[in-house]
């Protein structure tokens, strides 16, 4: 480990272009020492020749085998020399002074070990604003991280002692597995936030996983579930964490309903009664099932 270098990581797949202008915002930053690590995910384009003209200043993993943006991001994390690490998604871009304003801020925050920085929506080429329920919170938020993914992987840095501690991605979610590690590091540790937009998000093109990969909700309930079987949650975590596993499967039990999957649906709910039987509250999830399949109705959340 190299005090004070900031490993950058990139994980990227069949996006040449994009993960050029990715690579170009980084190289941008000034007043910050860093490593720029590119893991290509089994690319059948461009990339690694476009890669390969920037010599020394890209390192470049080549996984041969695509495993997805979890494998792609812990390989990157494995092979890094830096004290603090750092994601950039092939498809958004960095800021000038984005790695140098969240050094800034971890020098007046020493006792923080993740922080990320505000953001600028693209979608299809138009700027969005964000909802106010999507607000990046600031300090002891679990219960808000339960709701929905308020950590960006493009905006975040933290120090790599994290990783020892909380795991590495989880490789066997193909999507939300950053929900899954905000959960884990969130339970344990604040989470601290420059308010200032440093990064460019963009979405709206055909190949992210929230267009390609269907009922993500399913994703997040794992997500759940694992938290509440895997990590050291309080009293009080644990049974907030209950409680939205409850929600969120009433949601999506509805939601299979509606499309005719009553089986996904059964399978959602009794996660739920499983997760209350564990925490020995009463089961009535399994109850409200019950009535909706008697009755061939969509539960409500």
């Amino acid at each position: 480990m190299t005090r004070n270098l900031v490993s950058v990581i990139i994980p990227t797949r069949n996006r040449a272009t994009m993960v050029r202008e990715a690579v170009e915002s980084v190289l941008a930053q000034k007043d910050a020492l860093y490593e720029l690590i590119v893991v290509d995910d089994g690319s059948e384009d461009d990339t690694l020749r476009l890669l390969a003209a920037y010599g020394d200043s890209v390192r470049i993993l080549r996984r041969e085998r695509p495993g997805g943006v979890s494998a792609a991001r812990n390989t990157g994390i494995m092979a890094a020399r830096g004290e603090w690490i750092a994601f950039l998604d092939s498809d958004d871009l960095w800021l000038p002074g984005k790695l140098r304003a969240q050094l800034d801020y971890f020098k007046l925050q020493p006792d923080m070990r993740l922080c990320q920085t505000e953001e600028i929506w693209i979608h299809k080429g138009r700027r969005r604003n964000p909802k106010r329920y999507h607000a990046k919170p600031s300090g002891r938020c679990f219960e808000r991280l339960l709701e929905r993914c308020l950590v960006s992987p493009s905006a975040v840095m933290l120090h790599r002692s994290l990783f020892d501690e909380v795991g590495l991605f989880d490789e066997s979610l193909p999507a939300c597995e950053d929900y899954d590690m905000w959960l884990r590091i969130g339970c344990r540790y604040p989470i601290g936030l420059v308010p200032k937009p440093l990064v460019i998000k963009r979405g709206g093109h055909g190949d992210q996983l929230s267009a390609t990969l269907p009922a993500l909700d399913r994703f997040r309930l794992r997500a759940l579930v694992k938290l509440l079987e895997t990590e050291p949650l309080d009293a009080g975590q644990k049974a907030q964490t209950v409680h939205m596993l409850r929600r969120k499967a009433m949601i999506y039990a509805s939601g299979c309903l509606k499309r005719g999957k009553p089986q996904e649906a059964s399978w959602a709910l009794n996660l739920a009664a499983t997760a209350h039987e564990e925490t020995g509250l009463e089961p009535t999830i399994s109850q409200k099932w019950d009535s909706a399949a008697v009755s061939d109705r969509p539960l409500r959340p």
